[in-house]
């Protein structure tokens, strides 16, 4: 695993953070080690890899954003579609890291020389790769447009991103309950599929592709339902109460839930979730239109597309 001296990869081009989101929650919440990966996240991770069958583009080195937060089975997939690719591990946490190493498929031919690891803010050796895969993470930043800048960044010119997030329209069956008991809403709000494609062409990124779909899931109840929402993430809204909450109050949750989330015929909780996909490419540098116009030697391999290849 090199463990070599990382560069900055933060764009240098601020942005303001979301308005519905608290930043110190957001902080909070990055914070946390994830130990195990979602359900959910696991199976919008599959569907996205079957994703990847429709790009001719065979990555030589791509890049995974906080694996077991996006689901270590779907980063396994996309370790078998390129067996012969080097993987970089995006991190917060060393341990994360290591749980991606340990979950790979032995068909994946994974070998120690395949990896590099990087955290979120300093990526050393994640820069210049030809993918950047991020499943279920785009909806927990208050700087959406930084993030995806940076992911812009550490791509080649024709690499591309793979991601996906959680969109508007989920949880809609929990907010309304929330709405009809004069609550404060459950969860912050999410990003609409076309503000994400306006994002991607402000960072730079060639010819986004949108999609989305519903997902509907389905609880005996409203202790395993909030078992699964507490896996799933965080309420990151400014809105949400700040103190501590007793038993008392914990009791009146399921109260309250039971009397106002709908019902299947079956007696079952059904929740929503919205899952937005994206897809772009990072373009060749484009000349600079000026009288005279001076450019740097790597910007000209770039945009005659000879860049040097350094992974082996």
């Amino acid at each position: 695993m090199n463990m070599s001296t990382p560069q900055s990869v933060f764009s240098t081009v601020a942005e303001q953070p979301v308005p519905g989101m608290d930043p110190a929650s957001v902080a909070r919440w990055a914070g946390r080690p994830a130990k195990d990966s979602a359900w959910l996240h696991e199976e919008v991770g599959g569907r996205m890899a079957q994703r990847l069958g429709w790009i001719k583009a065979i990555p030589a080195r791509w890049l995974s954003w906080e694996p077991v937060h996006g689901g270590l089975k779907a980063h396994r997939a996309v370790m078998a579609n390129y067996p012969k690719a080097q993987v970089v591990v995006v991190a917060r946490h060393p341990e994360a890291a290591l749980a991606a190493l340990k979950a790979q498929a032995p068909e994946a031919g994974g070998v120690w020389g395949r990896w590099r690891y990087a955290t979120p803010e300093l990526a050393g050796d994640a820069t210049e790769v030809d993918m950047v895969w991020a499943n279920m993470a785009l909806h927990t930043t208050h700087l959406p447009l930084t993030q995806i800048r940076r992911w812009h960044r550490l791509l080649r010119s024709d690499g591309f991103v793979m991601f996906s997030c959680l969109g508007p329209d989920s949880l809609r069956e929990l907010r309304r309950a929330y709405s009809e008991l004069g609550w404060a809403p459950p969860a912050h709000a999410f990003t609409d599929m076309h503000d994400w494609g306006d994002m991607l062409v402000q960072a730079g990124f060639a010819e986004p592709v949108m999609d989305m779909e519903r997902i509907t899931l389905s609880y005996s109840g409203v202790t395993p339902l909030l078992e699964e929402l507490r896996v799933l993430g965080r309420n990151l809204s400014p809105q949400r109460e700040p103190s501590t909450r007793g038993r008392a109050w914990l009791s009146a949750l399921h109260k309250g839930l039971e009397a106002h989330l709908p019902r299947t015929s079956d007696g079952r909780i059904p929740i929503t979730f919205e899952v937005i996909y994206g897809h772009a490419h990072k373009g060749r540098p484009k000349w600079p239109v000026a009288a005279s116009t001076a450019v740097s030697l790597q910007d000209m391999r770039q945009m005659l597309g000879t860049q040097k290849r350094t992974d082996g």
